[in-house]
This record gives structure tokens, sequence and C-alpha cells, in this order.
């Protein structure tokens, strides 16, 4: 008590009657007067803990047109899951040195989902993969990150021949793939429609790795960007199909609408690092 005291610039007996006003009015014992040394009750304990909220939120509230503040308070982020699992490492780790008052509360989801939720304002930024030539709407800020390249993968076992071939050719195999929505299932889609060419999906599994493992047991052909390949512990079970008429990918897209002032700081930095690590398979 003496030393809270002497933080707040105030007499001992003072904030012993602020202590008392405060219990008063919630009609709840803060302190226990028996224990020594003088401890907090089980009341006591809650009541700091959601005084700590009502503190920071009205330092969330004095700051929010500030764009010059510390970043504090949440950043909501959406991400597809794959790239969250492959790029969001070191952006965190970025962002929790340099903002530690900042809490990062990431959703995993697919692309038109999240753009949808940062357009609402559920999500404040979000990461989205779109097939090329997509224009992103004019009511949000985005920016083009990278491109990722997309490839076929087979299991070795089932002995494909290592030379080119066409996604006609593939139709006799089954596709392991994730749910709809997803931007590289979209771009796979649109491709085998314009060459009137049907997709046929043995396994609808989400997580690239259970993809990875479903396609090297033999269970069906996969997609997969060169960097998933590379990290992926079932590579050296999978063959890379050279389809000749399938020389596509995905862009990148980093979006976000408006924002509190306090965030801009930490969004720009994600944008930054983002930009970064993608670039590396740009």
């Amino acid at each position: 008590m003496v030393r809270a005291a002497e933080k707040l610039h105030l007499t001992q007996p003072a904030l012993t009657r602020r202590v008392q006003n405060l219990e008063s009015m919630l009609g709840v014992e803060l302190l226990d007067r028996l224990s020594k040394p003088l401890k907090p009750s089980a009341a006591g304990h809650e009541v700091c803990a959601l005084a700590r909220t009502v503190l920071r939120a009205v330092d969330d509230l004095v700051s929010v047109a500030s764009p010059d503040s510390d970043p504090s308070g949440e950043l909501r982020i959406g991400m597809p899951p794959f790239l969250a699992e492959a790029a969001l490492e070191t952006p965190v780790d970025l962002l929790r040195s340099v903002y530690p008052r900042l809490t990062l509360r990431v959703t995993a989801g697919w692309s038109p989902a999240q753009l949808q939720n940062v357009e609402r304002g559920a999500l404040d930024a979000s990461i989205v993969l779109m097939p090329s030539g997509y224009t992103p709407p004019e009511t949000l800020n985005a920016t083009r990150l990278a491109f990722l390249p997309t490839i076929i993968v087979a299991a070795r076992s089932l002995g494909l021949p290592d030379v080119p071939t066409t996604l006609a050719d593939l139709t006799a195999f089954d596709w392991v793939l994730n749910q709809d929505g997803c931007g590289m299932r979209s771009t796979l889609k649109r491709t085998l429609d314009n060459a009137c060419l049907p997709l046929n999906v043995a396994v609808e599994a989400f997580g690239s790795e259970l993809q990875l493992s479903l396609v090297a047991r033999g269970l069906g052909i996969g997609l997969v960007t060169p960097d998933m390949l590379e990290r992926s512990v079932h590579r050296r079970d999978l063959q890379i199909i050279d389809a000749t008429d399938f020389r596509v990918g995905v862009d990148v897209w980093f979006v976000h609408g408006p924002v509190p002032g306090r965030l801009m700081q930490a969004v720009d930095l994600l944008r930054h690092s983002l930009g970064e690590v993608l670039g590396q398979t740009d």
C-alpha cells in the first residue's frame, strides 16, 4: 500500500479511503485484511483483471485517431491456411517485438470469405490468394505482394513417366484438394473448364501436409506451391508432373479497409514484412 501510494502521489490514508470507496461501490471486499502480508481477495484479483481491461480500452479510445501513437489493442488478420503456416512466422515475431502492447488475432480461412470479412469490418487486414487478372474492390486498400506458381504432384509409386504431359492425360486421376474457396483450386477449376475437362475430386482435405501425405500414398494427384513442396516431409515420395497446359499460379494480395490510426503503423509493418517473405518465392 505504501509503494502504491507513492506511485500515485497520494498519502497512504488517501489511498486506503479510495480502496474502501471502491469496495463500498462494488459491495465486495477487495483485500484480505486478515492475511499477513496484505493480499487481494478472490474478488480483488477479478476486479484487478477487469480494471486492466478497462484501462487498456480507455487508452485505445484516446489513441484511436492518432497515427503516431504506439499500436495497441487488437490487430485482426485473415490468412489462407497454408500461407499462415508458410509466411506468418517472421511477420508475427517482428510485430510482437516492435509493438509489445499489440494483440494479434489470426483467422485462417479461404480468400473469398476473408475478403468479405475485411469489407464488412470483421477483419482489419487479410492476405488473399486470387487468380491472375483479379481486381480488388475499390473500397479496399490493396497491394499485390507476390505471384505463387502452382505445380501438380503425384506419388512416385504411381510410376508416371518423367516427361511433359497435358491436363487431358491426367483426367485418369482424381484430385486431392482443398474445399471450394481455395484460390489454387479455383484456378485449376477455371483452367479445366476452359479446356472442357472434368474435375474429379477423390478427397477434400484441410491443410497442405495432410493433402501431400494423401497424394504420396497414391490417393490422387494434388496441387502445391514449390516452397510448400520443399518444406514437406513427403517431398521424396512425390513427383512433379510437368503439365504443359498448366503454367499458372495465384497472386497474393494484402488488403485492408479503414483501420484506426493507432493500428496503421502495425498494418504497414505487416504488409512490408509479408512482402519480403513472399517476395523470396515470387
